[in-house]
């Protein structure tokens, strides 16, 4: 069923407005134009994604909290940064797994920024531990990663390729360079992502066509979770 509530094409005049004036001064006189067409549309549509989503899987949340729930701060950590500009200029939600405390959990990610919108599953980053659990998953179940990843449905919508700078240098000397599925387990993140444009984003079925994007990577999700000892 298509929802009344949804971004809107302010939503990115905004965004593309804040990346042209990227100073605390600037968007401390536009914050109750960011919080009405940015923040609290996002944050709706969160609320409204827990039930498509809870068809994808029961142990993924939506969770509406402004602070702490799916909605990624619009402020950036510039402790340990070049750049100094203090606001993101896109926004971003991760609907974790509710064992997962960071965004580093598997989840289902949307990233939303003028002319570079994106969807994206998996586990980013995972912790060296945890990332030997799904390369060990990955080789000692390769048919299972197959179906997966590879198949013919997934492809056509997602996108597994890692760039080389986050990949291991070399094949872990447990798999051997000769398994089938060697490139995969040098990889540090194990994500795909899919392309969106902002008239996807802004039609009123979008609650629907993402919840229909995300099932078909529901593979890999669950391969993951199987991976890392979580419920899918």
């Amino acid at each position: 069923m298509a929802r009344d509530r949804n971004f809107s094409p302010e939503f990115f005049e905004f965004l593309a407005e804040l990346r042209d004036n990227n100073s605390r001064e600037w968007f401390q006189n536009n914050k109750e134009r960011y919080q009405t067409t940015v923040r609290e549309p996002l944050l709706r549509f969160i609320s409204d994604f827990s039930g498509p989503l809870h068809e994808i899987s029961p142990y993924f949340v939506a969770d509406p909290r402004p602070t702490g729930g799916s909605m990624f701060r619009i402020y950036r950590d510039v402790r340990f940064s070049k750049d100094k500009s203090p606001y993101k200029t896109h926004a971003a939600a991760q609907f974790r797994h509710r064992a997962g405390r960071d965004a580093h959990a598997p989840g289902f990610y949307l990233h939303l920024e003028p002319g570079a919108c994106f969807a994206g599953v998996g586990m980013w980053k995972p912790e060296a531990k945890v990332a030997r659990k799904i390369r060990d998953g990955i080789f000692e179940d390769p048919d299972g990663w197959k179906k997966a990843t590879k198949r013919k449905a997934f492809t056509d919508t997602w996108d597994l390729s890692v760039e080389d700078e986050e990949k291991l240098k070399r094949v872990p000397k447990e798999y051997g360079d000769d398994f089938v599925y060697a490139d995969d387990v040098r990889m540090k993140s194990f994500i795909a992502g899919s392309r969106l444009t902002q008239k996807a984003v802004t039609s009123k079925s979008f609650d629907n066509d993402l919840a229909k994007l995300f099932a078909k990577a529901s593979g890999l999700t669950e391969f993951l979770c199987k991976a890392v000892g979580l419920p899918f």
